[in-house]
């Protein structure tokens, strides 16, 4: 039997405020244990909760990118459950009326693309952290995290592999550190996905029962974890078996899944209002100018790229995966007019292979737009070749010279003088009979032999488009 498999994301996405959600405790990583949890975090006795505005800002900022609705009144719930990292026996967030409903996100998926439809975002507070590691035999609670504001975001249950899941994670990641609603440190938990699988006969339209992955915190272990679940869930069923619905966590050790608890139900949670909380109330003043000050999105950005420097989908594509990657190009090809599809190469080739060795950030890239420009505009009027353009790369990564600098130092410029490659050449004709007499006889790849004995006694300095045309003049007569 064909099995179609149904995939929905939750990802909860760490608001980058400096204070935490209904408290004025620091939100900032790497503090000692339970150094910033205040008594509204631990939820002493006679405590009240204060919201803090920039977490709704940022919310309405992000429901405002995927074109969802924004609700102009929105309400906090008690989710009831017990967990010992959780001080207060219920955890504050949004159920019946987020504050975002709707909306969409387009995503690649190899040459193709999709739309994946969000049901919501609501606004809700994180919990504190439980320590396994650190005592022997015991567990310790960190509630630095508690109260730090989360929006989980929820797609529709519309994707259909772990390739297009990892595509929409990745969309969204670069959709919200794009809008600075969020640092993206998925080491520090500030970006965790839980997916929802399960699997259906093809051409069913009930869905199949699910088990939620959680707390996955890098694209590679959501595409391992989702794999492994089919495979789970698609063994189980042709064995004979029954999926159970189910919360598993996935072991990269292993590469499998395992059952962590059975899966709670909305009801479970007695979901009801917080009473310490109004109603969030949102102005139509406050939505307009939160629109206001939106930056252009990367999809906008990409259709620029490809309408204003003639870059393909593609490159488009790599080049707006994040706003500080996109701003590094746009200042180059603007500092090398005309050469759009030449700087985008050198920014997904060289710049980042380099900053990929490094393990560095666009942000910390040695190379500026200006001084990369310098070189492109090198290699287009052919003062370089590309075997000499990417010797002078190397130099002005490590330094603070200009590619012209870089270039008459090292005596790197391109021969492109017809008569000094005209005797170049008639020297690697004479001393290569043998090449001569099989390019002669239709043997094509001779002609790269001689190309080559040219370029070796240039020293890599003659015009290679020059010496093959030269060459084949000279061996055609």
């Amino acid at each position: 039997m064909k099995w179609e498999v149904v995939i929905g994301l939750e990802v909860h996405t760490q608001l980058s405020t400096q204070s935490k959600i209904f408290s004025g405790s620091s939100t900032a990583f790497g503090a000692a244990p339970n150094t910033q949890a205040s008594a509204v975090d631990i939820a002493l006795p006679g405590v009240l909760p204060v919201m803090n505005r920039a977490a709704v800002d940022k919310a309405i900022r992000f429901g405002l990118a995927i074109g969802a609705k924004i609700n102009r009144t929105s309400i906090f719930a008690r989710k009831n459950y017990f967990y010992p990292d959780l001080p207060k026996g219920y955890q504050i967030s949004q159920f019946e009326l987020p504050i975002v409903e709707g909306g969409s996100l387009q995503i690649q998926v190899g040459d193709s693309e999709k739309t994946v439809n969000l049901t919501r975002a609501h606004l809700e507070e994180d919990a504190g952290k439980s320590l396994h590691e650190d005592f022997h035999g015991m567990t310790g609670i960190d509630l630095n995290r508690a109260g730090t504001p989360l929006l989980e975001i929820v797609s529709e249950p519309e994707m259909r592999s772990a390739a297009e899941a990892v595509a929409y994670a990745r969309a969204l990641y670069t959709l919200v550190t794009w809008l600075g609603i969020c640092d993206g440190n998925m080491q520090e938990g500030s970006f965790r996905v839980d997916a929802n699988v399960s699997i259906r006969p093809f051409g069913q339209a009930e869905f199949g029962t699910r088990r939620e992955i959680k707390n996955l915190n890098s694209f590679r272990f959501l595409e391992q974890a989702i794999n492994a679940e089919i495979r789970y869930q698609t063994e189980l069923i042709e064995d004979g078996g029954k999926v159970q619905q189910a919360t598993v966590l996935f072991d990269p050790d292993s590469g499998e899944t395992r059952a962590m608890r059975s899966k709670e139900d909305a009801h479970d949670y007695r979901y009801f209002p917080d009473p310490d909380l109004l109603p969030l109330k949102v102005s139509d003043a406050e939505v307009d100018a939160i629109r206001a000050d939106m930056p252009e999105l990367p999809g906008e950005m990409k259709q620029r790229f490809i309408d204003s420097f003639a870059v393909s989908p593609y490159d488009a594509g790599l080049l707006t995966q994040s706003l500080a990657l996109a701003r590094y190009f746009e200042a180059a090809a603007q500092a090398c007019p005309g050469q759009g599809k030449l700087v985008a190469n050198w920014v997904n080739g060289e710049v980042a292979a380099r900053l990929n060795r490094e393990e560095k950030s666009i942000a910390d890239c040695p190379l500026s737009a200006e001084r990369l420009a310098g070189l492109v505009a090198r290699v287009a009027d052919n003062t370089l070749s590309n075997k000499l353009a990417k010797q002078v790369f190397e130099a002005l990564w490590d330094s603070e010279l200009s590619a012209d600098a870089v270039i008459e130092r090292d005596g790197l410029k391109q021969v492109s003088d017809v008569g000094a490659i005209e005797k170049l050449v008639e020297e690697a004709l004479a001393a290569n009979p043998k090449a001569v007499e099989e390019f002669r006889a239709g043997k094509e790849k001779a002609l790269n032999a001689l190309a080559g004995q040219v370029m070796k006694a240039s020293k890599g300095k003659a015009n290679p488009a020059q010496v093959q045309d030269i060459l084949r003049q000279k061996l055609a007569g």
